[in-house]
């Protein structure tokens, strides 16, 4: 069995980031999948998706990390090229990665205790955004 998906939701950039693991269950419990594989892909350049404890204090340190690492306020070739300012959102999800995949067993996603899926959406500006949710197996 394959089925696919979508999960839609709007941003408000700058490292907003999203809790989508009940998004996905969701999906994975209408798809009625009991063992397998969810992929959830992010069709953007933008935004990336990870695991993370989603906690206030956590969230900070992730995103004190990627301006670290990224900083918003460099020079991008990107932003010489467009104008539109975002290069450092784009590296950002380069890093990060646009995909996650989990294992289905009994129809749960199998997550740690602390481990929840999250989007993040590096833009900079508010954006409706679409994640496709692919699930295979029995």
């Amino acid at each position: 069995m394959v089925v696919t998906e979508y999960i839609s939701f709007e941003t408000d950039g700058f490292c907003h980031q999203v809790d989508i693991t009940d998004m996905v269950q969701e999906r994975v419990d209408a798809a009625e999948l009991e063992n397998g594989i969810a992929l959830i892909f992010f069709p953007g350049s933008t935004g990336a998706l990870t695991t993370m404890e989603y906690e206030p204090g956590l969230r900070k340190d992730a995103e004190n990390l990627l301006e670290e690492l990224v900083p918003q306020s460099a020079e991008y070739a990107h932003d010489m090229t467009w104008g539109d300012g975002n290069g450092f959102s784009h590296v950002r999800s380069s890093l990060v990665g646009t995909s996650f995949a989990a294992p289905v067993v009994g129809g749960q996603l199998l997550l740690g205790t602390w481990q929840q899926i999250v989007f993040l959406d590096f833009d900079n500006r508010s954006r409706s955004r679409r994640l496709v949710i692919q699930m295979v197996g029995e």
